[in-house]
């Protein structure tokens, strides 16, 4: 049974067995949101999703008949942009409904990709502080079952240290969800803005295919 000094020995101890055994669900998720962070911020560098200037290439390629079969293969490895584009190019003369059904279809797998992992972290994010609650619940219970079991329910000292114990399992959850709906929001509006500007290139893409209107690509 605790003495007086619980309450002391509680901050001191090791935080991740003082917490009971929900802290390590709550440590796994912290791993997985480093690692899913660190991840998708090397993997959504606009330079590499859509490079500022492959739709100039692009057309600088094709007003000098120079765009065949290796070089589309080529554009479409390139970078996630470029797998739009080629999509858009390989349906070119079918119109412009087949050219933007094409787009619409490639820039729908690109997204998908784009979008991988990041609704775990929104899932963590909304786990986490349930398992910190849960475990203060359960530590809750077990400190009152042992004061009544004891015959201590007038030891403050003994109440205080066993509800700091019990606390930590929710300060474990709420400090790895706050990252990870941070780090959720981010992603999400990273992805809305390559989206937009790849969005942007292949209509620039498609109208200047399509003569609809005059469109300056060898600055896009």
């Amino acid at each position: 049974m605790r003495n007086n000094n619980d309450l002391g020995e509680v901050v001191e101890s090791n935080i991740f067995l003082a917490g009971g055994w929900l802290m390590l669900p709550i440590v796994l998720c912290s791993i997985a949101v480093i690692a899913i962070s660190a991840e998708r911020f090397w993997t959504l560098n606009p330079n590499k999703i859509a490079p500022r200037h492959q739709l100039g290439d692009v057309w600088a390629l094709l007003q000098n008949n120079a765009l065949d079969g290796e070089k589309l293969k080529a554009l479409r490895q390139s970078s996630p942009l470029g797998s739009i584009l080629a999509a858009g190019l390989s349906n070119s003369r079918q119109g412009r409904e087949v050219m933007n059904e094409s787009i619409q279809a490639a820039a729908n797998q690109v997204l998908h990709e784009l979008e991988r992992f990041i609704s775990v972290l929104g899932a963590i994010a909304s786990l986490a502080p349930q398992l910190g609650l849960l475990g203060t619940v359960l530590g809750m219970i077990k400190m009152f079952t042992e004061i009544m079991l004891a015959g201590s329910s007038g030891n403050t000292a003994l109440l205080a240290g066993g509800i700091a114990e019990a606390l930590i399992c929710t300060a474990g959850g709420l400090v790895v969800a706050i990252p990870a709906l941070a780090s959720h929001r981010f992603f999400l509006r990273r992805v809305d803005g390559l989206a937009s500007l790849m969005e942007q290139d292949a209509v620039k893409l498609v109208d200047a295919l399509c003569n609809d209107r005059r469109v300056d690509l060898k600055t896009a």
